[in-house]
C-alpha cells in the first residue's frame, strides 16, 4: 500500500490538503506556457491514470483555472471517486483563447466565471477560488470588486474559501488581510514573497505555493527537488506546494520527496 503524503490545514479555513497538490494546466493547455520543453496534451486514459495515482498518493488538492484551456472540463469528466475526496481549486479573472490571455475582474465576470466553473467541474460547490492576478494586485484588490464578489459567493454557498494568486509583495501583504488564502511564488531562486507567507501565518490566512520548482526549470528529480521541498515545507505557514505534471514518474518522485522532507523534520523534532 502506498504511503500517503501528510496533510495540513489551510489556515483558518479548516480545509485539509495534502502538502503536495496537483496543478493541471498541462491537462488543457500547451500554448503560451513557460515550461522549458513543449508537450502534447495527454489523452483521457492518461489523465484518468494520473488522477488515480494522485489519489493513491494521498494528493487531494487539484488546482485548475479557466485560463488552463480545457482543464476544467476534463477534470469534470475524468476526476475519479466521490466529490468529497477532492479539494477543487479554480480561479477567476483570466481567460485564454486564440493564443492570448484576457483579464476581467469585474463583479459580473467573477460571478459568471464561478458559475461556469461549477458547470465545467460538474460540482455543486468549489472548495477554493482565487483571483488570477495579471500583476496589478493592488489595483484589483482596491478597485475591481472581485474579492467582495467572491465573499458574497462564499456566503451563498458556491465556494468554501476565496483568495488571490498574487504576483507582488505589496499585493500579497494587502490580500493576506482580506482573504481566506493566498497562492504565492516561492522557490530556491525566488524568495521575495516570504514576508507574505510570514504575514499569512500571523493572520491565519492559508498559503498555497506556486512555481515551487520554477515551472519545470528546476531539475525534475534528485537533490534540487528535495532541497526546494525541504525549505518550503519547513515554513509552518505553507499549506501545500502546487506542482504541475503529467508524468506519473515525476508525480511519484515529488510525493516521495515531500514525505522524506517531512519525515526528516519530524525525526529532528523528536530528537530535540
Amino acid at each position: 500500500m502506498t504511503e500517503a503524503i501528510p496533510r495540513r490545514t489551510l489556515g483558518r479555513t479548516g480545509i485539509e490538503v495534502g502538502v503536495l497538490g496537483l496543478g493541471t494546466v498541462k491537462l488543457g493547455r500547451n500554448q503560451g506556457v513557460k515550461y522549458p520543453r513543449g508537450f502534447a496534451l495527454p489523452d483521457d486514459s492518461a489523465v484518468r491514470d494520473l488522477l488515480g495515482l494522485a489519489a493513491d498518493l494521498g494528493i487531494n488538492l487539484i488546482d485548475t483555472a479557466p485560463a488552463y484551456g480545457s482543464s476544467e472540463e476534463r477534470l469534470g469528466e475524468l476526476l475519479p471517486g466521490p466529490r468529497e475526496r477532492w479539494v477543487l481549486g479554480t480561479k477567476v479573472g483570466e481567460e485564454f483563447g486564440a493564443g492570448v490571455s484576457r483579464h476581467d475582474f469585474s463583479p459580473a465576470a467573477v460571478r459568471a466565471s464561478v458559475e461556469r466553473s461549477l458547470r465545467r467541474l460538474r460540482t455543486d460547490w468549489l472548495d477554493l477560488v482565487l483571483v488570477h492576478s495579471d500583476g496589478a494586485d493592488l489595483e484589483i484588490i482596491e478597485h475591481s470588486g472581485a474579492l467582495e464578489t467572491l465573499a458574497e459567493l462564499k456566503r451563498a454557498g458556491k465556494l468554501r474559501a476565496f483568495g488571490m494568486s498574487t504576483k507582488t509583495l505589496a499585493g500579497g501583504l494587502r490580500a493576506a488581510e482580506l482573504c481566506d488564502l493566498l497562492m504565492v511564488t516561492w522557490n530556491l531562486d525566488h524568495d521575495d514573497e516570504v514576508p507574505v507567507i510570514d504575514r499569512c501565518r500571523e493572520l491565519g490566512t492559508g498559503v498555497l505555493i506556486k512555481k515551487a520548482l520554477a515551472s519545470g526549470h528546476a531539475a525534475t528529480g534528485g537533490d534540487p527537488v528535495r532541497a526546494a521541498f525541504a525549505r518550503l515545507l519547513a515554513h509552518a505557514g505553507v499549506g501545500s506546494l502546487v506542482v504541475g505534471t503529467i508524468d506519473p514518474d515525476h508525480l511519484r518522485a515529488n510525493a516521495v520527496a515531500a514525505r522524506a522532507c517531512l519525515r526528516r523534520d519530524s525525526s529532528r523534532a523528536g530528537d530535540g
